[in-house]
């Protein structure tokens, strides 16, 4: 990934300022499920915030809520002091998803997934189009994949150009779901570091849902761990590896128990 100034980003320096995220008192019930209870917190402008927790804890739901695609069953949330829920909001705020599965449009080549959200917005001429467009690819080191498609990527390209596509939104606020979800650690480790480099350069707000422990200590500001729809910890990787909670100790240091009966097939 490249990161000298002499080949900055043409839209670096025109970028608006980063926002600021309030969630206050949110809650989701789908029926008589409740997904989420009462979660209040703050991820500041400019902050990488990654959200941990095990499977089924409501993660993925909050993202959806800051985003704007899912209604509170009570609380609010602000974007930028502006209510999620408002689609003027997603009008005044340039808010960017880097999904799962990267979502890619497997039709189009690699240059037009990035090129479609400018085209379809009319952002830019097309020669403007075309710079940022090359520029995210240079960024990403995807320079040589603009005529690609998504089938002719690995699993690790794919993720790249989804951040690309993202980043040729000029996001004030950048959120990632899963981005080191099945890659090798080596794909994983640099994933991670894309995710920091760009906070660093561009100052952008970035929220991160994420199982990778090491991702979340290395490079989030603060974590935060959601545990049965609740916040059981908000903390700096630092004061999180110093926890004494045995539950925060027990989710990024899982032992596995060989003398438990359910691995009893394993005995030699």
């Amino acid at each position: 990934m490249t990161s000298d100034s002499s080949t900055r980003s043409p839209f670096s320096e025109a970028q608006t300022p980063a926002v600021s995220v309030n969630i206050e008192g949110l809650s989701k019930n789908f029926g008589d499920l409740v997904v989420l209870r009462d979660i209040t917190l703050k991820v500041e402008s400019g902050e990488i915030f990654v959200l941990m927790g095990p499977s089924g804890s409501g993660k993925s739901v909050l993202l959806k809520h800051i985003v704007g695609l899912e209604q509170p069953t009570a609380g609010r949330v602000l974007v930028d002091n502006r209510d999620a829920t408002d689609p003027a909001t997603r009008e005044q705020v340039r808010m960017a998803l880097v999904f799962q599965a990267g979502a890619l449009f497997n039709s189009l080549s690699v240059y037009d997934n990035l090129a479609l959200y400018p085209r379809e917005n009319r952002l830019a001429s097309e020669d403007g189009i075309q710079e940022k467009v090359m520029r995210a690819l240079q960024i990403l080191s995807l320079e040589g994949k603009a005529q690609k498609f998504p089938s002719e990527l690995s699993g690790g390209m794919k993720k790249r150009v989804a951040i690309a596509r993202a980043l040729v939104m000029e996001p004030q606020l950048m959120m990632y779901d899963e981005p080191t979800s099945e890659l090798d650690p080596i794909m994983s480790a640099t994933i991670s570091e894309i995710i920091a480099t760009l906070k660093d350069e561009y100052h952008v707000t970035t929220i991160v849902v994420s199982h990778d422990r090491d991702l979340a200590l290395n490079i989030a500001d603060r974590v935060g761990i959601l545990m049965g729809g609740k916040l059981a910890a908000i903390a700096p990787p630092a004061e999180l590896r110093a926890s004494t909670d045995p539950r925060i100790q027990d989710f990024l240091n899982p032992r596995i128990d060989l003398k438990n009966p359910r691995f009893k097939h394993l005995e030699t």
